[in-house]
């Protein structure tokens, strides 16, 4: 994948989570589509922007910010509420299982970093 290639894909995925956020959910074409978008995002992001976030909490946000993604955003995104989102984030709340498998799935979260806390 080229520079072009991932401002392409970026861009795709931005409408697919537009779509996901505005909707709640995504047809089966779509979040097969997103899935396979956010896991070549996520090897060029690897490859060319080798940051390691130390915590799941910097992920999270590393996260929110390549997508730019609000507390809200994120809570749709991954079906749970802002509060929830707020609590995790601020080290007040544990993930729940559903959750850590929602951030794998939609964020594309090294399980490792899910699993180390």
């Amino acid at each position: 994948m080229n520079a072009k290639e991932y401002k392409d894909a970026s861009s795709r995925m931005e409408e697919l989570l537009g779509v996901l956020t505005d909707k709640g959910k995504l047809g089966k074409k779509q979040q097969l589509e997103l899935d396979r978008i956010s896991e070549v995002i996520s090897l060029y992001e690897e490859e060319h922007y080798p940051f390691r976030p130390e915590t799941l909490i910097e992920m999270i946000e590393l996260r929110m910010f390549q997508r730019k993604l609000k507390q809200k955003d994120l809570a749709r995104i991954l079906g749970t509420t802002p509060s929830r989102i707020s609590e995790i984030l601020n080290g007040k709340r544990d993930l729940t299982m559903d959750l850590a498998r929602e951030l794998y799935k939609k964020l594309n979260v090294d399980p490792k970093l899910i699993l180390s806390e």
